[in-house]
C-alpha cells in the first residue's frame, strides 16, 4: 500500500510541475540536435571487395582443398593489408597528410565466415577521399601480394564509389538519447523540488504534518462571485429583485 501511495505522490508531483518536465526535456533534445547538425563533422564510408581465388597461372579447376586453402589465407591477407608496407605506399600515392598508423585507424578489413571475399572499408570526412583510399589500398595489396607470397590469387570484385550519405553522426540516435536523458533529469529535478517544498497545499499534507485527521475544510470564495453565492443561500433576495424589476416596468 505504501508503494502505491509513493507512486501516486510521484505522479502528482510530475503533474503539478509538468512545465518543468516539458522545458528540460525539450531543451535537452534541442541542444543535442544543434550539436549533431551544426558542430559534429560528418563521416563518410566507402568499401571495396576483393576475391581470393586460385592463382591465375594455375588451371581453372577448383577442389575443396583449394577453397579451404584460400579461406585460411584470408586471415593472413587481412594482416598484410594493414601492414606498413601496404599503407605507406597508399599514403605516398595519394599524398596523404597521415602516417601509416593514423591511416590504419580509418580502415577496417573483414570477411564473412567461410567466404573467399575480403572487404576493405574506409571512413573519412571526405567521401571522395574515402573511396580513393579504399581503391588504392586494394590495388597496392593486389600488386604487392605477388612479391610477398609469390601468388597471384587476388582480384578486385567491386571498386569503391563515393557515398555522399554520412554514416555519422546518427542524428535520430542522438536526439532519442537526449530525450531519455532529459526526461530522467526532469523527473529528478521535480522530485528534488517536491522533497524540499515544505509548504502545505492540501488536506493530505495537513494530515501528514500534524498526524491528525482533518475534520473540515474552509472554502475560499471569490469576491466577484459573492452575489451568486448569496442568491444560492437566500432565494428570497432573487425574488425581491424580480418584483422590483416588474414594478419598474409597470410604472
Amino acid at each position: 500500500m505504501e508503494e502505491v501511495i509513493r507512486l501516486k505522490d510521484i505522479l502528482l508531483a510530475i503533474r503539478k510541475r509538468v512545465k518543468w518536465l516539458i522545458l528540460i526535456t525539450s531543451l535537452s533534445v534541442l541542444i543535442s540536435a544543434s550539436a549533431s547538425y551544426f558542430f559534429l563533422t560528418p563521416t563518410y564510408q566507402a568499401s571495396t571487395m576483393l576475391l581470393v581465388n586460385q592463382s591465375q597461372k594455375q588451371e581453372e579447376f577448383y577442389t575443396s582443398g583449394d577453397i579451404r586453402t584460400n579461406i585460411e589465407l584470408i586471415n593472413t591477407y587481412k594482416v598484410i593489408i594493414l601492414s606498413p608496407r601496404i599503407l605507406e605506399q597508399v599514403v605516398e600515392e595519394l599524398a596523404l597528410d597521415l602516417t601509416h598508423k593514423e591511416l590504419s585507424r580509418q580502415i577496417q578489413v573483414g570477411s564473412a565466415s567461410e567466404s573467399q571475399v575480403v572487404s576493405i572499408v574506409v571512413e573519412d570526412m571526405d567521401p571522395v577521399l574515402a573511396a580513393e583510399i579504399a581503391n588504392t589500398t586494394a590495388q597496392v595489396f593486389q600488386r604487392e601480394i605477388i612479391a610477398i607470397m609469390n601468388v597471384d590469387n587476388v582480384s578486385i570484385v567491386s571498386p569503391a564509389e563515393p557515398d555522399n550519405v554520412p554514416i555519422k553522426p546518427n542524428h535520430l540516435f542522438y536526439m532519442v538519447f537526449a530525450f531519455v536523458i532529459g526526461l530522467f533529469a526532469a523527473v529528478t529535478v521535480i522530485l528534488l523540488l517536491e522533497a524540499f517544498d515544505k509548504s502545505i497545499q492540501s488536506e493530505e499534507d495537513v494530515e501528514k504534518v500534524l498526524e491528525l485527521p482533518v475534520l473540515g475544510v474552509i472554502m475560499v470564495f471569490d469576491e466577484k462571485q459573492e452575489p451568486f453565492y448569496e442568491e444560492q443561500r437566500n432565494p428570497l433576495s432573487r425574488l425581491e429583485r424580480f418584483r422590483k424589476g416588474s414594478e419598474s416596468i409597470g410604472s
